[in-house]
């Protein structure tokens, strides 16, 4: 049976250096993967080729079983490939409809004829997948600047999910959050797993990774250091492969 999404014999070059180097992946419905790597590992290079930031120089990636190209961001949203970024792209002078709707903005047309932004479906639509993944935002009416670092996550998530991804990548989803929003992500985490949605997330946060992660993907100065079942494997043998202290797949998982 073919998986989800899987990536072969990925290779990306920037001039003399090679950032990922003959890297193979895959992730299933339903599962969460996390990469882990100090910086300059190559996991947000591998990433973003992934989230068609950059193009690979050699390797193929595939959607259930069908060989895809993802030439650009706007591809791997078509693909069903959404990424969040730490940044989280959200508009800060806008509210939280407006946001899960930035750039795909609902219309309805006045008098049959003039366009206009039909603010009363944003809304209701927002409700509604708000109230599916259990997110609880007391006025969807304030300004994203108004909000908590975890309820503008739990915004660019639901982003996300109403635009029906089927793979969701996270990078650093818990960065500069208190430990009660931690939390919070993390549960959300889980609770889109339930839903069949396929997750990768980049972390630094072994607690987070072992919190919720299926599987964990090592990665060292560009190549894929080793791979482990979480149930298999322990934050010492992470940090061992990390930093080299183990030889690379010195064991299957």
């Amino acid at each position: 049976m073919a998986h989800l999404l899987e990536a072969k014999n990925i290779t990306k070059r920037f001039g003399g250096l090679t950032a990922v180097d003959d890297v193979s992946f895959y992730v299933d419905e339903g599962e969460v993967v996390a990469f882990v790597g100090d910086n300059g590992a190559g996991k947000s290079t591998l990433i973003k080729i992934i989230s068609g930031v950059h193009k690979p120089d050699i390797g193929e990636i595939f959607l259930d079983g069908e060989k895809i190209h993802i030439g650009s961001p706007i591809d791997a949203i078509n693909y069903g490939i959404e990424t969040i970024y730490q940044d989280l792209a959200l508009a800060e002078n806008m509210d939280v409809p407006s946001n899960i709707f930035l750039g795909r903005e609902s219309t309805k047309k006045i008098f049959g004829v003039v366009p206009v932004v039909n603010h009363e479906h944003m809304m209701r639509e927002s409700h509604k997948v708000l109230d599916r993944l259990d997110i609880d935002i007391p006025s969807l009416k304030s300004n994203i600047r108004n909000l908590s670092g975890g309820q503008r996550q739990a915004v660019a998530i639901s982003r996300s999910i109403y635009w029906k991804a089927r793979v969701l990548i996270m990078d650093e989803p818990t960065a500069a959050l208190g430990i009660a929003e931690q939390k919070k992500v993390l549960e959300l985490v889980s609770s889109l797993r339930t839903q069949g949605i396929a997750i990768i997330i980049i972390s630094h946060q072994m607690y987070d990774v072992f919190s919720v992660a299926d599987r964990i993907i090592v990665m060292r100065r560009g190549i894929k250091a080793g791979e482990r079942l979480v149930k298999n494997t322990t934050s010492e043998e992470i940090v061992s492969l990390i930093v080299g202290a183990e030889s690379v797949e010195k064991r299957s998982q």
